[in-house]
């Protein structure tokens, strides 16, 4: 049997340009380009879909959460809040490690968490 690896995930949007500059501005400033094509974060692969289908926001954020595991919990906080990112939640010690929740303009939620 295989294991299956998860490797990209697509997210739509009304407005795939707009959504598409926040996340390489929050995710991975150091990023170039056309406007265009996927975000490649580290071996995962973010495409931002223009949808006609859908609703401008999400109407259940909480239905899906994309966690981006971090090795420097502050680093990345200070990375967020320069890109102007702002807590959904309050950032959380858990037994697990810290956790905290923000969201996107098309109102997904993600996570940045350093485990323990």
């Amino acid at each position: 049997m295989t294991t299956l690896k998860p490797g990209s995930i697509v997210l739509g949007s009304t407005q795939p340009e707009k959504l598409r500059e926040w996340y390489l501005k929050v995710l991975a400033p150091e990023q170039t380009g056309n406007g265009e094509g996927p975000i490649r974060l580290d071996g995962f692969i973010l495409v931002i879909e223009g949808r006609e289908d859908i609703e401008a926001r999400n109407p259940q954020p909480g239905r899906i959460l994309v966690n981006f595991h971090v090795d420097d919990f502050d680093a990345a906080e200070a990375q967020l809040k320069a890109a102007g990112a702002g807590w959904s939640l309050p950032v959380a010690d858990r037994p697990g490690g810290r956790f905290g929740t923000f969201a996107d303009p098309d109102g997904n939620l993600l996570q940045i968490i350093q485990l323990k």
